[in-house]
């Protein structure tokens, strides 16, 4: 996998796996963690959600400037870990209040931009070298594969820890029960005895006190999801070791003659990033200030995240020269267009996951069973790799892939047997369907653009990211046929006499099967393929050299934006039909590829 790359590309893909198997455990389980320990409504849970996920990809644009001004980029990377492993350990504790748990987040999103962005420069600097700069894009496919492993773990890994406690505490899991808890102790539940029967169902016997049982669950649920984190933190260490050890292999951008520089214009970078890093952290400091109190709105707090994005680009135009501004606006009308795919894309850990929580079959059938455990999936995903190796050239890969085709498809067999005919899955582990079909689709799609390269058609890395707009509206269209017909969120919710809203747990007779919204994962796979790792290598290629940090922070700053959008699915979820709140994002998705497509000959000419 790693011929003909640098050995630095091994010490990031590795540095960057522990990392992201943190990040990915809140991927998947943030939102149901807020409203189960605190109670959150969708639309609250996603404001908060939006704002972590904005602070994370926002504030690489601090890390950038430091790492730029600096030339440090490794010290800086290294800070990041360590902040970030602070972070997690606050979410590990137990009973924290809503603030604290702000707090915990906004340490892992700063720690994040220290880290990320940088990283990700790094890997470039690595493909700066003309002896590897063929590889680029197939350097950054590998890099995000690695991404992909750790996030596949993490949903699995949250979920069993929170299974495990929930046991210790002499309880099952349901997903459905922390928002009847909540609603039963504000008196707001409507059919009492359906929650009387899941208590039952969980604890084993019948539940006499519905009160105290409320209280114990939520307790239990959200301790659990606690020392989940607990365990991302301890990935943080692994991917701390692993950094400082083999960190030397990775270039060293201070050590470069300065005399590459004489030919700059003597641009005062200090103050620029004394003013672009003092104004963020500001920013960001007055958001997080009035998002702990409450009192900031959705359009004024979207207005603030677009303007520090039109401020970021104003700022890049005005310190950019004559040869260096094609580039710099090819890579801001990019980094318009990610702001839409992420907004829609990143909606796989907010209402796709409510999705997934309450309109997602809760048991399924022993075939079905096998994608929902660790164990399980590996052995099929083993059997399957066994099945590729059959075909390949060489008699001894034939003969091993027939070997663990036979014996992990009969484990594969044997998992089925053993099998309840109904068996529970849980919501958190559609999350790990992403990261899987990304470690498993890397390999063929950089086929399928080799095998393009080779007959001189491969699409440029623009035509790639339009390409995966287009994908992502499908992806978006499969889980839109899904819901035609089922109960909105709106409609199980009414006002009483009294004027008190009354909650309805969705039904089950509006539940559909796994396949949806696996089937509308892996298509959002796709076209992340085309479009996240084409867009870190095209920064990488196209960023003016004294800019790449920098730009490098830009693509995440508008990454953030994107992700700031995201509240507008959790706003909608319970005001429109699920059919029409899908239909938002399939719309932006193609409105964003007319645009690129429109833009495409201005975007490839800066690559040259």
């Amino acid at each position: 996998m790693f011929k003909g790359h640098p050995k630095g590309l091994f010490v990031a893909f590795f540095s960057n796996m522990g990392e992201r198997f943190g990040f990915y455990t809140m991927m998947a389980i943030l939102v149901l963690f807020l409203q189960a320990r605190y109670g959150l409504s969708e639309e609250d849970a996603g404001s908060y959600y939006s704002w972590f996920y904005f602070g994370i990809y926002a504030l690489a644009l601090i890390g950038g400037i430091l790492a730029d001004a600096s030339r440090k980029y490794k010290t800086v990377i290294l800070a990041g870990i360590i902040v970030m492993f602070s972070g997690y350990v606050i979410m590990a504790l137990p009973g924290n209040p809503l603030a604290l748990t702000v707090v915990g987040l906004f340490t892992i999103a700063f720690g994040n931009g220290l880290f990320k962005g940088n990283l990700q420069a790094v890997v470039g600097q690595l493909y700066d070298d003309p002896k590897y700069s063929k590889v680029r894009d197939s350097a950054f496919m590998i890099f995000y594969m690695g991404i992909n492993i750790g996030a596949f773990f993490a949903p699995f890994v949250a979920t069993g820890v929170r299974n495990w406690f929930l046991k210790t505490q002499g309880f099952l899991h349901d997903g459905s029960l922390p928002a009847m808890c909540h609603a039963f102790q504000k008196d707001t539940l409507q059919d009492v005895s359906k929650f009387q029967e899941l208590a039952d169902k969980v604890s084993g016997t019948q539940v006499l006190d519905l009160g105290m049982f409320a209280q114990n669950y939520l307790d239990a649920f959200s301790k659990g999801y606690n020392y989940a984190f607990g365990v991302a933190a301890a990935a943080m260490v692994i991917s701390l070791i692993v950094y400082i050890v083999f960190n030397k292999l990775l270039p060293s951008v201070e050590k470069i003659k300065k005399a590459e520089d004489t030919s700059k214009p003597k641009v005062n970078t200090n103050i620029v990033s004394f003013l672009l890093g003092g104004g963020l952290m500001i920013t960001t400091s007055v958001i997080f200030y009035f998002l702990l109190r409450n009192t900031v709105k959705d359009a004024a707090a979207l207005g603030a995240a677009v303007g520090l994005l039109v401020g970021f680009i104003a700022i890049m135009l005005q310190i950019s020269t004559k040869e260096e501004r094609p580039r710099v606006t090819s890579l801001i009308m990019v980094f318009i267009v990610v702001i839409f795919f992420w907004m829609s894309f990143h909606q796989n850990g907010l209402t796709l996951t409510f999705f997934a929580r309450d309109y997602t079959v809760k048991e399924v059938g022993p075939f079905t069973n096998l994608f929902f455990n660790l164990e399980s999936i590996l052995a099929f995903i083993g059997a399957i790799a066994g099945l590729v190796l059959v075909f390949r050239k060489k008699m001894t890969q034939r003969l091993i892939g027939a070997a663990m085709f036979i014996g992990l498809g009969a484990l594969c067999y044997y998992f089925i047997v053993r099998a309840n005919a109904l068996n529970p899955i849980a919501p958190e582990l559609f999350e790990a369907f992403n990261p899987l079909f990304i470690v498993s689709l890397t390999f063929p799609i950089m086929g399928i653009f080799a095998w393009l390269n080779k007959k001189n058609i491969e699409p440029s890395a623009p035509k790639k990211i339009g390409i995966g707009m287009i994908i992502a509206a499908i992806g978006f269209l499969v889980i839109l046929i899904a819901s035609i017909g089922l109960e909105s969120p709106h409609t199980l919710q009414y006002v009483d006499a009294s004027g008190a809203t009354k909650y309805n747990p969705v039904p089950d007779t509006s539940r559909v099967t796994p396949y949806w919204l696996i089937s509308s994962y892996l298509i959002l796979t796709i076209a992340e393929l085309f479009l996240s790792p084409m867009g870190l290598s095209f920064v990488s290629k196209v960023a003016p050299a004294r800019f790449q940090g920098l730009m490098q922070g830009g693509w995440l700053l508008a990454t953030a934006v994107g992700n700031k959008f995201l509240f507008i699915g959790s706003k909608f979820w319970s005001v429109l039909d699920l059919w029409q709140l899908w239909a938002i994002f399939i719309v932006c998705c193609i409105l964003s590829a007319i645009f690129i497509f429109s833009i495409m000959k201005r975007l490839e000419a800066a690559t040259k």
